[in-house]
C-alpha cells in the first residue's frame, strides 16, 4: 500500500475531524467507513450509528464485509485517510495507524455539542453506542476493537487538546517516518 494512514479511536474523539485535516494537509483522498455506515440510516451522527446497528442489515455480517471490501479496494489504489473505527485492523499494511482516545466525559460533551443534545443524553446515546459498537464487531470478527489501540504506531490522548493538534502530532510523527513503498 502506498501512502494509507488509518485514524481509528474510541466513539467520538474526532477520529473523522482529525483525519480530514492530515488528509487535506498531505494532499491525500478522505474515506469513511463509518459515513457509509451511517448513510444507511437518518438522524443525529451518534444515534444515527446506534439506529442502523440495532436494525438486521446494520449488525450482519455480509454488510460489514461489503464495507471492508470497499476499504480494501480504496487502499489499495493509496494516498487516502482513513477515519474508520476497524480501519487499523483492517488494513494491516497501511504506512501509519492511529489511535485516538478519550475521557468518556469528554467524548460526551463533544457528542452534546455536535449533535445538539444535554450531556446526560448524550452520556448516554455514546455508552450505548459503544456498547453496541463492541459486542456486534467481537460477534463478527471476533476481537475487541480496542485492542486495535495495541497494534496502532501512534496512540494519542486527546482528551485536553484539539483536533488541530492531533493532527500536528500525527503529520510530526509522519515526517519523522520513512517509509517504503
Amino acid at each position: 500500500m502506498k501512502n494509507v494512514i488509518c485514524i481509528s479511536g474510541q466513539p467520538s474523539c474526532g477520529t473523522s475531524t482529525v483525519a480530514k485535516i492530515v488528509a487535506e494537509k498531505l494532499g491525500l483522498d478522505y474515506f469513511s467507513p463509518g459515513q457509509y455506515f451511517k448513510k444507511h440510516s437518518a438522524g443525529k451522527e451518534t444515534e444515527s450509528a446506534v439506529a442502523v446497528w440495532k436494525t438486521e442489515k446494520g449488525s450482519s455480517r455480509s454488510f460489514h464485509n461489503d464495507i471492508d471490501r470497499l476499504q480494501l479496494e480504496i487502499a489499495e489504489k493509496g494516498n487516502v485517510v482513513f477515519d474508520g473505527k476497524l480501519s487499523i485492523r483492517m488494513l494491516k499494511n497501511s504506512n501509519l495507524k492511529v489511535w485516538l482516545k478519550a475521557d468518556i466525559e469528554k467524548r460526551a460533551e463533544r457528542v452534546a455539542k455536535r449533535d445538539s443534545m444535554d450531556i446526560g443524553a448524550a452520556l448516554e446515546k455514546l455508552k450505548e453506542k459503544e456498547v453496541l459498537e463492541r459486542k456486534n464487531w467481537k460477534k463478527i470478527y471476533g476481537f475487541d476493537y480496542f485492542e486495535q489501540e495495541k497494534e496502532a504506531d501512534l496512540v494519542i490522548d486527546v482528551t485536553e487538546i484539539s483536533a488541530a493538534e492531533a493532527a500536528e502530532k500525527i503529520l510530526e510523527f509522519w515526517n519523522g517516518k520513512e517509509f517504503k513503498d
